[in-house]
């Protein structure tokens, strides 16, 4: 009976160990990328809808004409303000998050690649430049590809005790040297 006490356990730390290990081979790391929160919060649930008709300044900007905000959440959220830096060369690894960030470029040009685009289009970014970082199955990588530190500021609103970040293997559709 110990010695199948003893093979089970041995057999247990040796899955444990391997699953955990692959884990962490399948993931890609950020490199030469930080990020800090400078301020987060909760709020509670959130139902806000506005739409502002502006009077039209010109026949031919019809963006001008009309505003709309939706935003709706089921519980508590979390909000986080995040200071993203990247060193030249430096990459945010494949990832995902659980809300929607919207970022702005405050220094250098960051480039964004998606994991479903087989194409492997660059998105480039530059300085008061904006973007928005859809959330859920929206994976992607972002990349300071120049020779200058690159920041950015993102806001994002995530389900209240979510990971803000969730690292995800190599979609295989970017062949970056």
């Amino acid at each position: 009976m110990k010695r199948v006490t003893c093979l089970v356990l041995l057999s247990t730390t040796v899955a444990v160990t391997a699953l955990h290990f692959a884990g962490n081979v399948w993931a890609t790391p950020a490199v030469g990328f930080a990020a800090t929160t400078i301020i987060s919060g909760t709020f509670g649930e959130i139902d806000v809808l506005n739409k502002s008709i502006i009077p039209d300044s010109s026949e031919n900007d019809r963006r001008a004409k009309v505003w709309l905000s939706l935003q709706k959440t089921e519980g508590p959220s979390d909000l986080y303000v995040q200071s993203n830096v990247w060193q030249p060369g430096g990459t945010t690894g494949w990832h995902t998050h659980p809300g929607n960030s919207l970022i702005i470029v405050t220094a250098g040009t960051v480039t964004e690649y998606e994991g479903h685009d087989s194409d492997c289009r660059p998105h480039v970014y530059t300085r008061d430049m904006t973007f928005v970082d859809p959330r859920g199955d929206h994976v992607h990588i972002i990349r300071n590809e120049g020779s200058v530190v690159a920041r950015t500021i993102a806001v994002q609103l995530i389900p209240a005790g979510a990971s803000r970040r969730i690292d995800v293997a190599d979609p295989g559709n970017c062949h970056f040297q």
